[in-house]
């Protein structure tokens, strides 16, 4: 499935939807083994959207989810806390993508998970950064083509901006964090 260049490294993916799944899926391509963690009885959202190619797995899901170990985890429970900072003990990179502050709540902010493992890569991804005044704005793809004057460019002069169809921004964000983790290993 890859070179295996990453054989032995253990990713936990906290992520969701494409952005922070896409960067887990190059390491995984790589030979890293990722465990994706989801919320119990819904999972990642990405799961459902689009065209299903079996109960629960669209299509889109499962081109940047494959080769992924899933683990149903509530981390809203101490029962669900638990079990992830066993995980963490013997993981290599940690990613998150939601909300500035949305992991710390849950008790998973880098100086909670590097008190647990000191050697982790802790990757956070976000629309708008991690501090600054646009950091507690929602993003996704299509926010950020209109944030960054994308859609403006697609469309025809005096008519509506035009969204890219693709996912350029979350897929190319992916990339980006799989390039920033891979060099953090080295």
């Amino acid at each position: 499935m890859g070179l295996n260049a990453l054989q032995g490294v253990r990713v936990l993916d906290l992520s969701h939807v494409i952005a922070g799944p896409t960067a887990s899926h190059y390491l995984a391509l790589e030979g890293a083994e990722v465990i994706k963690i989801e919320k119990p009885g819904k999972g990642d959202i990405l799961r459902r959207s689009g065209t299903a190619l079996a109960p629960g797995i669209s299509i889109g899901f499962a081109a940047i989810n494959l080769g992924k170990k899933s683990l149903a985890l509530d981390l809203k429970t101490s029962g669900g806390k638990d079990v992830l900072r066993r995980l963490l003990a013997s993981a290599d990179v940690f990613i998150e993508n939601f909300r500035p502050g949305a992991v710390a709540r849950l008790g998973f902010d880098y100086a909670a998970v590097s008190a647990l493992n000191p050697r982790i890569i802790y990757a956070s991804i976000s629309g708008f950064g991690q501090e600054g005044a646009w950091s507690s704005r929602a993003a996704y793809d299509h926010v950020v083509q209109s944030a960054i004057g994308m859609s403006m460019m697609q469309g025809e002069e005096g008519q509506d901006p035009v969204k890219v169809g693709f996912p350029l921004i979350d897929t190319a964000t992916g990339m980006v964090a799989a390039q920033a983790i891979l060099a953090a290993l080295l």
